[in-house]
This record gives C-alpha cells, sequence and structure tokens, in this order.
C-alpha cells in the first residue's frame, strides 16, 4: 500500500525515465503528486449543441462521426485529417493537422465529446481546428489541466494522478484536526484531492479548494507565528524616555504626519519590555530615513548603541551623510563598509567595542564576528528585502534581545504584508513631503532617440542634470546597448561638451563613491548608470530619468528607478524607452504613466507577477504555495490568520496529540525556509 511519502518511482506505470521528468516538477513522491494541483479545468459537463455554438468560443460538443475520415496531404507536406460531426441540430465540419492516429481512432457512426475552439474555415462554415476528443459515454466531466514540461504531458500526469488516487484510497492521513474540519464545514483531505483533481461538480470543486486553502494558508500562519512567538517571548530592558520632539525641533522642515505616526509606533514598542520587530514600508521619497534617525537618536539618548545596515555600500555612505547632518557632533557616527582600509576597520571596531561610537552606518561588513558591541540596542537594517534572513538575523544577535526595525521602500499591498511580514508589526508612510511634485511618465519608442538627447541637453543647460538607465554593464548576445558602450557612444557623439559619468555594479565601491559624489556635487551632468542607483541614491538636482530597453525591468523596479529625481522642486520627467508590443510590457508601461502611487503599483504589480515572483519567496523566508492566491483569498488568509493564532495560543509548540500532523505539515512546507 502506498502512502504519501512513497517515492514516485514506486507509483505503477512510472519508470525510471517519468520519475525523472516529475522531479524536474518538484514531484518526488506520491503525495507531491496529488499536491501538485491543476492549473484549470476543461468543462466537458457542459454540452453545447452544434447550431448553438459560438465564433472564437471554446466548447464541447456531444456529436458523431457522420462521414468516414479521410486524409489528404497539402503542397507544403502538412497531412490533413478531415471528417463532419453531426448532431441532432446540425453538422460541422472538423480537421487535424499533422495527427496519424486520428483516421484509425474516430469511428464513423460512433458517437464522441469534441472540445476545441470554434472559427470559420475558407468557407465562412464554423469548424474546430485539432479538438480533443473521446468517446462519449455517462462519464463527461470538469477534466483538469496540469503544468506540463518537455515529453511529461498534462494527460500523462493526469493518468499517473488517477493510479496514484486508486493506489491510496483509504490511506490519506488527515492534516486538520477534526474540531476544525467541524467548526468551519470542511471536506476531509481524502476527498479534497479526489475532487482537486477530478471534480464531480462545480460545487464540490469549490469545497475541495476552499478546504485546501484553508490548510495551506493556516500551516503558513502556523510556521510563521513560530517566528513571532520566538520573539514574543524575549524580554529587554524598555526605554524610559521618548527623545523624538527633541529631535524634530533639530530638523530643518516640519515632519510629515505619517512620520510622526511611525515614530511613536516604534518607541511605544521601544518602551514596552518585549524588543520591538517592526517594519516601516513607504513610498519613494516617503522620508523613512527622518523616521529611523528620530528612533536611533532616541536610542543613543537612552545609552545604547544603535547599527543601521544598508545593502550597498553607496546607500550606506548616503545614510551616513544624511544622519551626520541631522546629529551633527551630538552624536558620533561611525560607516563601517568592506572597502575601508584595513587601518581604518580595526580603529572603528574598537571604537564600537568600547563604547565610544554611537551610531554605525554600514553594510553586511557590519555582521563579522570581530565586530563586537558595547551596549546594542537598536539594529535597523534598509530595503530589507535584499538580505537573507541569516544575515539580518547576525546583526541582531549581537545585542541581547536587540530591537529590530527594517524599512522598505517598496511598498506591498497589505494582504502580501501580512505573508511576509507576519512576524512583524508594520508602520505605513503613506505621506510625501510637502511641495512634492509628482513625476511626469512617457512611454516613447527608439524612433524618439534624437529628440530626448535634445531634451536632455536643454535640461542640462538649465543647470539640472538627469540619468540614463541601461539593463545591462557589458555586451552580451543579446541586442541590448550596455552601459559602458553607451557611455562611450554618448560622450563621443551626443553630449560632448558636457561631462558625463559611468555606473555599473561591476566597478570598485570606492570608484562608485568617487562617481555619485562627483554627480551629487553637480560636476557630473549626465549619468549613464545600471540598476545600481535603483536603491537610494538622492540627487535634489536630477530631474530627468531615461530607462532604455524599459520592458526589461519590472514594474515595482521601474517605479524604485523613477523614485531616484522628483527629490527637489523642479517638475522632473521620467521617459520608458521601448519596442516592446507585448501585452504585458504594454501594461506594465501604462501603470507607470497613470500614477506615482507605490502601493498602487505595488498591487498592480502583484496581479502580473503573482506572490511568488513579487520579490522571491527564498529571501523572505517565505515557502511556495500550491493552491492559495494571496490575491483572493483574502477572506480565507484572515480565518486561518485567526485559527492559527488560536492554537498557538493554546499550544504553541504544537506539541498536543491533535497538532502533530499540522507540526508535521508545517515542518514540510518550511523545509527549505529559515524559521529563525
Amino acid at each position: 500500500m502506498v502512502e504519501f511519502d512513497t517515492r514516485i518511482q514506486f507509483l505503477k506505470g512510472v519508470g525510471e525515465t517519468r520519475a525523472k521528468q516529475l522531479n524536474k516538477l518538484g514531484i518526488y513522491s506520491i503525495g507531491a503528486l496529488l499536491r501538485y494541483y491543476p492549473k484549470r479545468y476543461e468543462d466537458w459537463n457542459t454540452v453545447t449543441e452544434i447550431r448553438d455554438v459560438k465564433l472564437n468560443e471554446t466548447t464541447c460538443i456531444k456529436a458523431t462521426v457522420a462521414e468516414r475520415v479521410s486524409e489528404v496531404r497539402v503542397k507544403s507536406g502538412k497531412l490533413l485529417t478531415k471528417t463532419t460531426i453531426s448532431d441532432m441540430s446540425g453538422f460541422m465540419p472538423i480537421v487535424f493537422f499533422n495527427n496519424r492516429y486520428v483516421k484509425n481512432t474516430l469511428k464513423e457512426n460512433e458517437e464522441y465529446l469534441f472540445f476545441g475552439k470554434v472559427t470559420l474555415d475558407a468557407y465562412k462554415n464554423k469548424t474546430m481546428l485539432s479538438p480533443r476528443f473521446e468517446i462519449a459515454g455517462e462519464k463527461q466531466r470538469l477534466r483538469p489541466i496540469y503544468r506540463a514540461s518537455g515529453n511529461l504531458t498534462s494527460k500523462n500526469i493526469e493518468k499517473l494522478v488517477e493510479t496514484a488516487l486508486k493506489e491510496i484510497k483509504g490511506n490519506v492521513e488527515e492534516v486538520l484536526p477534526q474540531s476544525l474540519i467541524s467548526k468551519y464545514k470542511l471536506m476531509s483531505l481524502e476527498d479534497a484531492i479526489r475532487n482537486i483533481h477530478f471534480p464531480q461538480s462545480e460545487e464540490l470543486l469549490r469545497q475541495a479548494k476552499r478546504r485546501l486553502i484553508f490548510e495551506e494558508l493556516l500551516i503558513l500562519q502556523l510556521g510563521l507565528l513560530s517566528k513571532k512567538s520566538f520573539t514574543d517571548k524575549r524580554e529587554t530592558i524598555p526605554f524610559k524616555i521618548d527623545k523624538s520632539e527633541e529631535f524634530y525641533n533639530k530638523l530643518p522642515f516640519v515632519p510629515t504626519n505619517a512620520q510622526k505616526k511611525a515614530v511613536s509606533e516604534a518607541i511605544a514598542d521601544l518602551m514596552s519590555e518585549k524588543p520591538m520587530n517592526r517594519l516601516v514600508q513607504g513610498d519613494v521619497g516617503s522620508g523613512k530615513t527622518a523616521v529611523a534617525a528620530a528612533i536611533i537618536y532616541t536610542a543613543v539618548k537612552n545609552g545604547f548603541q544603535a547599527a543601521f545596515m544598508a545593502p550597498t555600500e553607496v546607500l550606506a555612505s548616503q545614510h551616513f551623510k544624511t544622519l551626520k547632518s541631522f546629529f551633527g557632533e551630538e552624536i558620533k557616527t561611525e560607516l563601517l563598509t568592506g572597502s575601508l582600509s584595513a587601518k581604518n576597520k580595526r580603529e572603528i571596531k574598537q571604537r564600537i567595542e568600547l563604547g565610544e561610537c554611537q551610531v554605525v552606518v554600514g553594510t553586511h561588513a557590519m555582521i563579522q564576528s570581530d565586530v563586537i558591541f558595547n551596549s546594542l540596542g537598536l539594529v535597523i537594517t534598509d530595503e530589507q528585502h535584499r538580505f537573507g534572513v541569516a544575515q539580518r538575523t547576525a546583526l541582531s544577535q549581537k545585542g541581547e534581545n536587540t530591537n529590530v526595525l527594517v524599512m522598505s521602500a517598496t511598498p506591498i499591498p497589505r494582504t502580501l504584508a501580512m505573508v511576509i511580514y507576519g512576524d512583524l508589526d508594520v508602520s505605513v508612510l503613506d505621506e510625501l513631503p510637502k511641495g512634492r511634485l509628482p513625476i511626469k511618465t512617457y512611454r516613447v519608442n527608439s524612433a524618439y532617440h534624437e529628440r530626448l538627447y535634445d531634451f536632455l541637453r536643454k535640461t542640462i543647460d538649465k543647470g539640472q542634470q538627469a540619468y540614463i538607465v541601461c539593463p545591462l554593464v557589458e555586451e552580451s548576445e543579446s541586442d541590448l546597448i550596455p552601459a559602458t558602450e553607451y557611455y562611450d557612444y554618448l560622450k563621443t557623439n551626443q553630449f560632448s561638451d558636457y561631462t558625463l559619468g559611468l555606473l555599473h555594479g561591476q566597478m570598485k565601491p570606492k570608484e562608485k563613491d568617487e562617481v555619485m559624489a562627483r554627480f551629487y556635487s553637480g560636476e557630473i551632468n549626465l549619468l549613464i548608470s545600471t540598476v545600481v542607483i535603483e536603491v537610494g541614491v538622492d540627487v535634489p538636482n536630477a530631474t530627468v530619468m531615461v530607462i532604455e530597453n524599459a520592458e526589461r525591468f519590472g514594474l515595482s523596479q521601474l517605479h524604485q528607478l523613477r523614485g531616484r529625481i522628483g527629490r527637489g522642486k523642479e517638475q522632473s520627467t521620467c521617459v520608458l524607452l521601448s519596442d516592446a508590443q507585448n501585452e504585458e510590457a504594454m501594461n506594465r508601461f501604462q501603470v507607470l504613466c497613470d500614477t506615482n502611487d507605490g502601493f498602487v503599483i505595488a498591487q498592480k504589480d502583484l496581479e502580473l507577477r503573482g506572490p511568488g515572483d513579487f520579490f522571491g519567496s527564498r529571501q523572505h523566508g517565505l515557502p511556495d504555495m500550491h493552491i492559495a492566491n494571496l490575491m483572493t483569498d483574502t477572506r480565507i488568509l484572515y480565518e486561518a490568520q485567526k485559527t492559527a493564532k488560536e492554537i498557538c495560543d493554546d499550544d504553541t509548540t504544537l506539541s498536543k496529540d491533535e497538532n502533530k500532523t499540522l507540526k508535521k505539515e508545517v515542518e514540510r512546507l518550511f523545509a527549505n525556509v529559515s524559521l529563525t
């Protein structure tokens, strides 16, 4: 008798070759095959009469083969197989291309189900081209269609699932406690799996989906809550004083209400006995650094050190300069990055250990074992989705039960944030500082290059600066213009009277910093760059950005790039340059031209790409979902969250008998994901 854990090669009909094909789809066991759900269904239940079929619609017809099947080979060498089918309402020709099996399969005067798209033939008659068919019988159904690969077809997978269901009958271990099945009126796991693959009706399919989605989201939430429960059990030394107002009085501007709210939420955490574990997310330009500075200022005034980690040296340097401008000499702030000399690093590390340095800004260089803090009380990571789970954890462990603040300029739709940041409290900066003008965005094709160069020259002549962003650094097999080659061309041909700069990820950190310093000071008029400028570089005098081959960038990435301009008081313009005509690219461009709201853009990005690709699931410690859709299954997600919390409140370690199968599923789902 087979079980869920039985390896796939032991299933009847699976040999060594077929097992390898299944492995490529991530199917290594019987259970994985049964959890490989159909991506859609074909409705072979609803039969349409020939006279009622609609043009260009996919439909199912129950009809008899009215004449002998004939074959003819056309000039191109293609084999055409033809016949006519009929029902009580009329006749319809059907045609197959290069299918030598049809003649021996379709029998004259036999009744079949034909499933396909209805089109017009050369004589303006309705016809079906290469329909799928099977002998008609009482067993009409919703037919599963699976994501296939190579020589492994959807029909192959369908047959294997059918075999697996026969062999495992009565031996499917229930995952959910009976109390939950009764409370939410859910199908049993075995019935749900049978009906997700071979639904007997639309209603049974709906019930199967609801059961499996609830189970998957419940397991997900239990896994994330185990992270949160670990954090909630820790205790830390609470802060005694709130110094945020004192900090605000030192600023040359008035913080927004959203900034003040985020700071007060964080300081409320800091003044409790449990360590802060909070996310501040906001759109580009919403003022996250000022929020971080207010919280750092309060931490230092309470006698603690603070560490601020950024993903790149360019961004770390900018944060360092910004914090220095806020704090002056009142708070000792140091920059620790990999490009510093060994002597400088050694001296800074010594000052950190002695407590002489109160704030450390840096890259992952801060997580090295020889960086020892004297009294680390606050850790901040910026653009935190760019760090792995282990890097974030390593820095926070340099203090005892350290308070953690993570920041992201990539707005995340609330549904997804609930899952990705299930272990964090969330503050949202949904208000931009006063005086910010929305960036005007346009999409043009490569025929506009000369006009764009004129526009860039006029912009520079007005004393402003501009970016041109390229997707590649150097030449490759593609026809994209690489940044290095484009820089040489522009410098020689189009902008020989101007100062150009080149910035890309393959440059040494010191070289990148020098280029950015020259651009920031205004010495460089036009910066040709790759996506290295995507995050955080703030040059208020830069008002124009041209993005070459814009179709090569994701929606949120284009928005992040665009966020490098519009930082000053002048009107800014972003030009998306692309010859792409495909629907996906055009949809992305239209969204960017229509709105500057990062939360709207993030929602659209999630709709276009799906949650798995939104940032990269593994980077977030988020396992893959097989059936749940974080866009559409919101109501079930809330139910699952509520239930997971109730279970964890009663049994934190899932050690009770009724929760043992839940624990096993949590371990399976999070097998490749860190829960710490």
